[in-house]
């Protein structure tokens, strides 16, 4: 698959994908980080997914769609890309397990979206930004003695986009979790209680 990518740069904030385009053909993130944005109820961008490299997720457009998701570079990028019939035919001699890495990944996604909602599970902003923390852990982070270290920096209005709150909020909300000692700061980093922060929150979903 690697061979046949039409592989293109980008630098941070530049237009990666439109949202017609995201399910136009096959989308990788070979290298750096893109952020899926989307408009809100009050027409302001926000960032709703941070991507690591491998599969771009798919958000189909729909008639009554007024989201207009695009994929953006959170810093500098490398993006390949192959139209279906070539992945499809990649698939196939492979056992369509490249297939169902795509498929994953956009259920993966979207679930994530939906667990961070304030109606799901009707959780509580402090849960939705234990979510949060849990997921980007997932993406972004290194195990070690400490904790898991989260090896980016992410911004506290990139997390509160993440959650749809303020940055203040936010702000006083991972002040709580350091407190509670489910986190911790190595600088601008911060280093993460994976299992205790999963068990407090799924303490509050059962």
């Amino acid at each position: 698959m690697a061979s046949a990518l039409a592989l293109r740069n980008f630098k941070r904030r530049d237009i990666i994908l439109l949202e017609r385009e995201m399910s136009s053909a096959a989308h990788i993130l070979v290298s750096g980080i893109a952020r899926i944005t989307c408009l809100n109820a009050r027409r302001e961008r926000v960032t709703v997914a941070l991507i690591a490299p491998g599969p771009i997720p798919q958000f189909p457009t729909l008639p009554i769609s007024h989201f207009d998701f695009q994929c953006e570079a959170y810093n500098d990028c490398r993006v390949g890309s192959l139209n279906w019939n070539t992945f499809d035919g990649i698939a196939e001699n492979a056992g369509e397990s490249p297939s169902k890495v795509f498929q994953q990944n956009n259920l993966r996604q979207w679930y994530r979206l939906l667990l961070r909602s304030s109606s799901f599970l009707s959780l509580g902003l402090h849960d939705r930004i234990g979510v949060a923390l849990l997921e980007l852990c997932s993406d972004f982070g290194i195990e070690e003695s400490r904790g898991t270290l989260l090896r980016v920096s992410f911004s506290h209005k990139d997390i509160a986009n993440l959650v749809g709150a303020s940055r203040p909020r936010v702000t006083e909300h991972l002040a709580q979790l350091e407190r509670e000692r489910f986190l911790t700061r190595q600088g601008r980093q911060l280093v993460v209680q994976v299992d205790k922060l999963a068990q407090s929150v799924n303490a509050h979903t059962a």
